[in-house]
């Protein structure tokens, strides 16, 4: 069997960093985890080849080539990937299709013709596809009907099958699943809210052949929640530090975390030593009663701000998201998460309206309260409207996000939380051989000081902020740079937003009309 593995377009978003990957050679932040796991699952007699649209497209070659098609997205490919199931189609290829995606709404796939839906977890529904193959069979749905897989059986992906100088970061997983009940959140819902773990050897192995195919760069764990399981995840990294010691610290690493991290210095000690840089933490918003009504209730029980400083003075960069658009929200929420940013000082700080995603608890109750409009797919894309009837008016809050967008990422004001985001940051305590810039890097860091630091007005701030971190932090000093590298993108992207949002917005009369419909009966 001969299959093609392919992972849809995604579209320009808040994390694709185009302009700052451009600067250093690359392409894509992060590649097809998904796939390179699908590969390892499937037979190994069987022969693949998998094309990254984002990297590069497949050609008509690989078309011919090919037995099989496998499709695998997330919400926001789904343009791409319902292009890739019609143009396998009129090519009389078979295809399957699976992911987060269609497992959440698998009609759209059927409906652009796709033979078999591989849905949920693929160590339990994939070999059902095998067998339905060898069977013969020609169409087909596969579940796992509520069944989680045990990830510690998971293969080691094929990392081999990507071409590695595409991409910034590399990709692995340690567990899925978490153990809280955000009501928002699809992640409880694809993965359940046990958190499962693969053993500490399974993450060593995808390291070390991470190391032997050459890479030498960072790495995401992929996890959307590394600490759901606390305790299995200090097992694993009390053996990853002495690992990365070995081999002479061949990478950094960035994940995801709940903001309860701050109150376990343990587990920050223990992801210091094992060379963690960075963390995303899920805030969502500063406001006390929001948090409550979506029973994020974790953020609730210490000091956001004081959980942030203290994850950042550990020595791991913060990286954060926000959403607007909760039910009661008060009018200014732009503007006090604003605030939140700046007394944080967290540099990137991701922001988007609020989605009822599908099958989630949001969803299901706005379903019952009739605010769930029907036009519009949710989509956790940063141009999207909100898919519901919210409590205050829309304009309103799309107002306030653009404006926040807009201020949040205005460059005096970026370039000053990167450097207060990491002047008091401890520096990794790992000390790594010395080694020659490439000629690329150079050429980015030219490019970088003639933009900020001639071109634009940011002029003066860039150079004194630069020199005082050499001067009083120089071991942050790589990590900073990359963080000014990333104003970059930012100026362009936030002009994306503006523009995308204002438009909609010229037409949002399926929205304004259903909320008349809805208020006037309770007014009469």
């Amino acid at each position: 069997m001969r299959v093609l593995l392919l992972y849809p377009l995604f579209p320009k978003s808040f994390w694709s960093f185009d302009k700052a990957l451009e600067l250093i050679g690359r392409k894509v932040s992060l590649p097809p985890l998904s796939l390179t796991t699908v590969a390892a699952i499937l037979p190994q007699t069987w022969e693949f080849r998998l094309v990254d649209r984002n990297v590069g497209y497949e050609s008509e070659a690989d078309w011919y080539w090919a037995d099989l098609v496998i499709v695998s997205g997330m919400i926001v490919q789904k343009e791409d990937m319902l292009h890739l199931i019609e143009a396998a189609k009129r090519r009389g290829k078979r295809v399957a299709v699976g992911g987060p995606y269609v497992t959440s709404v698998p009609d759209a796939a059927r409906a652009a013709g796709a033979d078999f839906l591989v849905l949920d977890e693929g160590e339990i529904t994939l070999p059902l596809l095998v067998e339905a193959l060898e069977r013969g069979e020609t169409t087909g749905v596969f579940r796992s009907n509520g069944e989680k897989p045990d990830v510690t059986t998971t293969p080691l992906p094929r990392f081999d099958l990507l071409n590695l100088n595409a991409y910034s970061d590399m990709s692995v997983q340690f567990s899925r699943g978490c153990p809280y009940q955000c009501e928002f959140c699809d992640i409880i819902v694809l993965y359940g809210r046990k958190p499962r773990t693969k053993t500490p050897a399974q993450l060593l192995a995808e390291l070390q052949k991470l190391y032997d195919l050459g890479w030498r760069r960072s790495i995401f764990v992929v996890d959307d929640n590394f600490i759901g399981n606390k305790r299995n995840a200090k097992l694993m990294l009390r053996e990853l530090a002495p690992w990365m010691a070995e081999w002479g610290y061949p990478f950094s690493f960035s994940t995801e975390a709940s903001v309860d991290l701050a109150q376990d210095q343990e587990l920050l000690d223990l992801m210091i030593a094992a060379n963690f840089g960075a963390v995303f933490l899920g805030i969502e918003t500063p406001d006390t009663d929001s948090l409550s009504l979506t029973q994020k209730f974790q953020n609730t029980r210490n000091s956001l701000i004081e959980s942030v400083q203290t994850i950042n003075r550990a020595g791991l960069r913060v990286m954060a998201g926000f959403i607007i658009g909760f039910d009661g929200e008060k009018s200014g929420a732009g503007d006090r998460i604003i605030d939140f940013v700046e007394a944080t000082a967290i540099p990137q700080a991701h922001f988007s309206m609020l989605q009822a995603l599908p099958n989630t608890a949001l969803s299901q109750r706005l379903q019952k309260e009739g605010r769930l409009l029907e036009t519009g797919e949710a989509n956790i894309h940063q141009t999207t409207l909100i898919n519901f009837v919210p409590t205050r008016p829309l304009v309103e809050i799309a107002h306030e996000y653009v404006r926040c967008f807009w201020d949040l990422y205005e460059p005096d004001r970026y370039l000053a939380r990167v450097y207060r985001h990491f002047i008091d940051m401890k520096p990794k305590p790992h000390k790594k051989k010395f080694k020659l810039p490439a000629l690329i890097d150079l050429r980015a860091l030219f490019i970088i000081c003639w933009r900020q630091g001639l071109k634009r007005n940011t002029r003066w701030q860039f150079w004194q902020q630069l020199f005082s971190i050499i001067q009083h932090n120089p071991g942050v000093f790589k990590h900073y740079l990359t963080n000014c590298a990333h104003l970059e993108h930012f100026i362009d992207y936030r002009q994306i937003v503006r523009d995308e949002i204002e438009a909609q917005l010229i037409d949002d009369s399926p929205i304004e009309s259903k909320a008349t419909e809805l208020i006037a009966p309770r007014s009469a």
